[in-house]
């Protein structure tokens, strides 16, 4: 195994230049940093991740904390996680997963990701002194990662109104979230584009009550209706509701979801949605965050991955 002292023999140079080079580059000239850099490629050295840390007085560990209940037969958090953990793999970062957010400051970690914030929750955010990037959109002036909400409504009610559904009805979901206030805005900005009224409606965030709320109100939906849902799971139900009612999908009605990590591929017929592209978004929440760390906390901003619009059988072809 290749030693530090082999790096510095190679490079010519004391051990505490090559340290100083791995630790803390701006503190060694260009001229040297290049002579120990060259000397590494040459003898295929990989500096000691723990010694690093230990160097850096960081635990190279981030947490991840859940604030909301969430379905484990839904694949939703372990392509997040998949995404959040290939890009700690690149620096060496360790990931320990929380549920407990009264063990998040138990132990060490150089950081955190926080996924399933809502209002309520910002005074005690306010509170970590570890630097922390979010997962979902906020208005408080945390740093974040999400999908563009909006956008994606936008083009879940533009491919509604090119395949020539008059009516289009938004289901929401019923909180009071920043979220769910950019997909209704996606909804009705390209609506009022087109000089049509928008129609919401907002339910708790399952299956069975968009169902129910379908087939008790089926008399108020005419044929060539859209339904626009915020999420694939509220999707699911209307497409069961329509379909126990008798109506039929894609011709008299159309349905688009929102998410398309799993429930999407599993309807029958399988939902047109609009799909979030979990993976990068959990790569691109490691990258804010280590990047925050290195930077001693510095603000990041916020960061909306474009929605991709997938088609398939409950829309019109």
């Amino acid at each position: 195994m290749v030693t530090l002292s082999d790096v510095a023999k190679q490079a010519n140079v004391s051990k505490m230049t090559v340290s100083r080079v791995i630790n803390h580059p701006e503190q060694v000239t260009t001229e040297l940093r290049e002579l120990v850099v060259a000397a590494m490629q040459e003898l295929n050295y990989q500096p000691n991740a723990a010694a690093k840390a230990l160097a850096n007085n960081r635990s190279n560990v981030v947490k991840f904390l859940i604030l909301e209940d969430i379905d484990t037969t839904e694949p939703y958090y372990m392509n997040l996680l998949f995404g959040i953990a290939r890009g700690l793999d690149k620096r060496q970062y360790a990931l320990q997963l929380i549920t407990d957010r009264q063990k998040l400051a138990a132990g060490n970690a150089d950081g955190y990701l926080i996924t399933g914030a809502r209002t309520s929750d910002f005074p005690w955010l306010d509170q970590l002194e570890k630097p922390l990037v979010l997962f979902g959109e906020n208005r408080y002036g945390y740093d974040f990662i999400d999908t563009d909400n909006k956008l994606g409504t936008q083009m879940a009610t533009q491919y509604a109104l090119a395949k020539n559904y008059q009516s289009i009805i938004f289901i929401g979901i019923d909180v009071k979230e920043p979220f769910e206030y950019s997909r209704e805005a996606g909804y009705i900005n390209t609506l009022q584009q087109h000089a049509k009224l928008p129609r919401i409606y907002r339910l708790a965030n399952h299956s069975r009550l968009s169902q129910q709320y379908i087939e008790e109100h089926w008399r108020e939906f005419a044929p060539n209706t859209c339904f626009i849902c915020a999420s694939d799971r509220l999707a699911v139900g209307v497409v069961r509701g329509i379909l126990h009612e008798g109506g039929a999908i894609p011709r008299d009605f159309g349905v688009i979801g929102h998410d398309g990590v799993f429930l999407d591929q599993v309807s029958n017929p399988q939902l047109t949605t609009v799909q979030q592209q979990v993976p990068e978004l959990g790569e691109h929440l490691a990258r804010m965050l280590l990047s925050k760390i290195a930077q001693s906390g510095a603000q990041q901003g916020e960061l909306l991955l474009a929605p991709k619009l997938v088609t398939r059988g409950t829309t019109r072809e």
